[in-house]
């Protein structure tokens, strides 16, 4: 009987056991892993309507180039020409067109003065003063039958020095008409002046009536080298019924023979147009260089090379 009773109480503990193993496992809280949620969208390819065109796909991005930058390599073995420029087109014939090229600062010094000399008769030369060698190098332009200006020192704006015997707008009347005179004196052979420097000198009205009443007197001619914008020179001139005529180009203002040759073709495209240029430089190498190049070209282009003289007053 007691037996009986005890496994009863065995079985009913067992039982018991088992159930709360069940509720343990069941109720217990436990640490779950969610996997992460990917979504796949499926792109659904695109019907075009009747007659209609879809757009083509945008390029593929360039690869960036990285330092040291350099483009990718081609293949090697193929080599591709390239084309040289095509020549400047030829300046158009210029018959009945009438050029004067002068150079200025003659004397100043021997040797570039004696190369300017044994440049062709048609350029005119414009000689300084107060030159070392002055007279004797006229002389020899003459006989080489260039035309000759007297280079007349004047007063510039800045403060570059013009040189003994310069014209200057704060010396009294008196003394400027003597120095004048003293310059036109000083060589003979000329056949009008042209002024040095003068950017302050030309626009100094009663200066340059003195200068215009003078050298009307002699019979000369003056060239304007227009270095100044406010120049009075021509006006005064033609109110003083002086012949005289202006600069239109500067030849050599940057000294190299390209630029010189550009400022040519220059003087060419005025000439064309107005029938007649003035152009003036001076006795560098490359000047001297490119005008010995250019006075055949431009004649065979049909340009006449003539002195001032001839184109003074539209002659």
């Amino acid at each position: 009987m007691k037996k009986s009773k005890f496994r009863k109480k065995l079985k009913a503990i067992f039982w018991v056991v088992v159930a709360l193993g069940f509720l343990w496992a069941f109720f217990a809280p436990h640490t779950r892993v969610t996997p992460p949620t990917v979504t796949v969208k499926v792109q659904r390819p695109i019907k075009p309507k009747d007659g209609e065109l879809l757009p083509a796909p945008p390029p593929a991005p360039e690869p960036e180039l990285k330092p040291p930058f350099e483009e990718p390599q081609q293949s090697s073995g193929i080599t591709v020409p390239v084309a040289p420029e095509p020549p400047p087109e030829p300046l158009p014939d210029g018959r009945g067109v009438k050029i004067a090229i002068v150079i200025d600062d003659m004397g100043a010094d021997i040797r570039t003065s004696e190369k300017a000399i044994r440049l062709p008769a048609a350029i005119t030369l414009s000689f300084l003063p107060y030159a070392g060698r002055t007279r004797e190098q006229i002389k020899e332009a003459r006989a080489g039958n260039h035309e000759i200006l007297l280079h007349m020192p004047m007063e510039p704006v800045g403060p570059q020095n013009p040189g003994p015997g310069a014209l200057l707008t704060e010396l009294p009347m008196p003394e400027l008409k003597e120095r004048l005179e003293k310059a036109l004196a000083s060589v003979t052979g000329y056949d009008g002046i042209n002024n040095h420097m003068g950017s302050k000198f030309t626009a100094y009205r009663a200066g340059m009536e003195m200068v215009a009443e003078n050298l009307k007197e002699r019979n000369l001619f003056f060239l304007d080298s227009r270095t100044n914008g406010q120049t009075v020179a021509i006006k005064i001139a033609k109110e003083k019924g002086l012949p005289s005529i202006s600069r239109d180009v500067f030849l050599d203002d940057v000294p190299t023979l390209e630029a010189v040759r550009k400022q040519l073709e220059l003087t060419e495209r005025i000439a064309r147009r107005k029938g007649r240029a003035v152009a003036i430089g001076h006795p560098h190498q490359a000047t001297i260089e490119a005008i010995r190049i250019w006075v055949p070209e431009a004649q065979s282009r049909g340009i006449e090379l003539v002195p001032v003289n001839e184109l003074v007053n539209g002659q």
